[in-house]
């Protein structure tokens, strides 16, 4: 059983920064791929940065040079540090596990979702 727990949104304003953080339950997060989704009201959600159980890094391309994802194994944790907020920013952040490729099978696991609302 796995559960995921987000933190960190709120409202800032146009240009400012927010760092989300997603904590983990279980033995296997150092196997799992990591990723932030965002849901936009009345929008399909979309990816906006994955992490890799190695830690390599992607990035949608309407993040790039402002978001950063980072983990830390140690603490069963995973980061995204979102800087130069725009409003387009504002979404449902939803924190994903993922242990597809470690267990053959889609296996997907998400978090219960933090706003962040971008807005002056």
């Amino acid at each position: 059983q796995v559960q995921l727990v987000e933190s960190g949104g709120g409202l800032v304003q146009p240009g400012g920064s927010l760092r989300l953080s997603c904590s983990a339950s279980g033995s296997m997060f150092s196997f799992a791929a990591m990723g932030w989704y965002r849901q936009a009201p009345g929008k399909e959600r979309e990816l906006v940065a994955a992490i890799a159980a190695g830690g390599k890094p992607n990035y949608a391309d309407s993040v790039k040079g402002r978001f950063t994802i980072s983990r830390d194994n140690t603490k069963n944790s995973v980061y995204l540090q979102m800087n130069s907020l725009k409003p387009e920013d504002t979404a449902v952040y939803f924190c994903n596990l993922d242990l597809t490729i470690k267990l053959g099978s889609k296996h997907n696991y998400w978090g219960q979702g933090t706003q962040v609302t971008v807005s002056s």
